[in-house]
């Protein structure tokens, strides 16, 4: 099973910079999206579904324009859960889970921490996160959380971890909350296979960023300890270029 993880930046631009005619390209079983800015009644559905995917599920956030995520599938899954329940962390639009037979698939949307009330919510929600999962997990053991994080995890996950150690994203607080969400029961399943430097999944737009690949790994398809014999391949995808971030695969052999 092939899982594409994408923070598009907004799914209707992606789609004018050719998205869907390259995803076909990738094959992916599932397709998790994130920051859509968009309800399904403003996207052109029957692309999605040219590309090979009948069924995805969405969940807006209230505010129009904003947050969001997503799911494409290839087949049905036997269960869709949209958001988790808890209303300060859905009205955002921040998460939906399809569920199959052999794994449980989670497209997230962590939010960012750019100013101090931001990140306030930011550190309420991945606390309401953790809870969460931890009780989900006794349900659902083989479960896959992908998405965008907001989190750089170590120095080899960001171009600058000297200058950017007080920079929301790469603070000490967030890092630690990502050390222990790992150590609950995940494995960061790039790094489980990659330990090289200088892989990033998002760019700033300014000063050239990307094309002096000056990044951050802020994006990861965490998988649950259970379904850890079961990783092939993981990989990031900076070639496609339409959005700031850039999708990232993780591939289970069942």
């Amino acid at each position: 099973m092939k899982i594409l993880s994408y923070n598009v930046n907004g799914i209707r631009a992606a789609m004018r910079k050719d998205i869907m005619p390259w995803l076909q390209t990738t094959d992916a079983d599932v397709v998790c999206i994130q920051e859509t800015k968009a309800t399904k009644e403003q996207v052109d559905l029957e692309a999605i579904q040219a590309a090979g995917y009948p069924y995805h599920y969405w969940f807006s956030a209230q505010k129009k324009g904003y947050s969001g995520v997503a799911i494409f599938c290839k087949q049905e899954p036997t269960h869709v859960a949209y958001g988790t329940g808890i209303e300060s962390m859905d009205f955002e639009g921040r998460n939906i889970r399809v569920d199959f037979k052999e794994v449980s698939i989670m497209s997230l949307y962590l939010p960012s921490g750019t100013n101090s009330a931001r990140l306030e919510h930011k550190l309420e929600y991945m606390a309401l996160f953790q809870e969460y999962v931890n009780t989900l997990k006794k349900e659902l053991p083989n479960l896959v959380i992908c998405g965008d994080y907001n989190i750089c995890h170590q120095a080899i996950d960001i171009h600058n971890p000297v200058s950017n150690k007080n920079s929301s994203g790469f603070l000490p607080i967030e890092r630690a909350w990502l050390d222990d969400f790992i150590n609950q029961g995940f494995i960061d399943s790039f790094r489980h296979l990659n330990k090289q430097p200088d892989q990033y999944t998002w760019w700033s737009y300014r000063a050239n960023a990307r094309a002096n690949n000056k990044g951050w790994r802020i994006d990861y398809n965490m998988v649950s300890q259970p379904l850890k014999q079961h990783i092939k391949r993981a990989v990031i995808l900076p070639a496609a270029v339409h959005s700031d971030h850039c999708p990232h695969m993780v591939e289970l052999a069942f």
